[in-house]
């Protein structure tokens, strides 16, 4: 096997694996070992082949909360649907931005989501809302945000879409994940194909980093049951790792903010 093969597994199962043992927030590091460990030239070919890796994580996750009865599917519908026309613009504003500068952009949000995996988790008791036009526009905004966002960075944006689906319907945590997972992965899709249509996208290093990623997730999924007591360190840990990254990513394109 060689080495490129290698960095591309082992680099997807690093991601699986953070995602079977947090249940979230591990494909964010799926641009930066991209360019920085696997070695890919281009930031734009490194997020399009990311955002497929993303989706396909996505859809298999999803398919697990759909047997559990988690998911709600005519908001997963609507959700899914309003956010891919964001993820398109998004993603198209994605491809015509300078490379470097995205990736600074791209390390400043992860200073943000390490903060947010900071914060406790509070389970608040929310109360279904009525379906009328109020919920009806709220959900359609939040969704275009969402998937605009999702689809700018090549990230699945969960962290942004569960929040947006409580706020806009009222369901409670547990469904708000199980019916994002769809949009994090309509979404990431979108922003695939997108970038496959500019050439954007390297189809066989995705499915070597998506090949790890199933052996990662499947291994984190069995550790978490034995730390499941453990998850508020585990987050905090990982949050650190964040920060780590975010700060290389920084450091290497601060340049970039320089120059013209």
């Amino acid at each position: 096997m060689s080495t490129s093969i290698l960095a591309a597994a082992g680099s997807g199962g690093i991601v699986g694996f953070m995602l079977g043992l947090l249940g979230g927030g591990g494909s964010i590091l799926a641009t930066p070992l991209l360019l920085y460990v696997v070695g890919v030239a281009q930031p734009h070919v490194a997020i399009g082949t990311g955002a497929l890796a993303v989706s396909m994580n996505a859809f298999a996750n999803f398919a697990s909360h759909a047997i559990k009865g988690h998911v709600w599917w005519r908001c997963a519908a609507v959700f899914s649907t309003l956010g891919v026309v964001g993820a398109l613009g998004g993603s198209s504003l994605g491809k015509a931005m300078d490379g470097d500068r995205l990736i600074f952009l791209f390390g400043v949000l992860m200073v943000v989501v390490g903060i947010l995996m900071l914060r406790p988790k509070k389970s608040a008791s929310i109360e279904c809302r009525p379906i009328d036009l109020r919920m009806c526009l709220t959900t359609a905004a939040v969704a275009l945000a969402a998937g605009a966002a999702s689809g700018f960075f090549g990230i699945g944006g969960g962290f942004l879409i569960v929040p947006g689906l409580m706020l806009a319907t009222g369901m409670p945590m547990i469904n708000a994940i199980g019916t994002s997972l769809l949009s994090v992965g309509a979404f990431g899709l979108a922003t695939a194909l997108n970038y496959a249509s500019s050439g954007l996208v390297d189809w066989w290093l995705a499915a070597e980093f998506i090949g790890g990623g199933i052996v990662g997730g499947v291994l984190g999924m069995l550790l978490a049951i034995r730390l499941s007591g453990y998850k508020d360190i585990l987050n905090r840990l990982f949050s650190a790792l964040i920060f780590i990254v975010a700060g290389y990513i920084l450091y290497r394109n601060w340049g970039t903010l320089m120059i013209g």
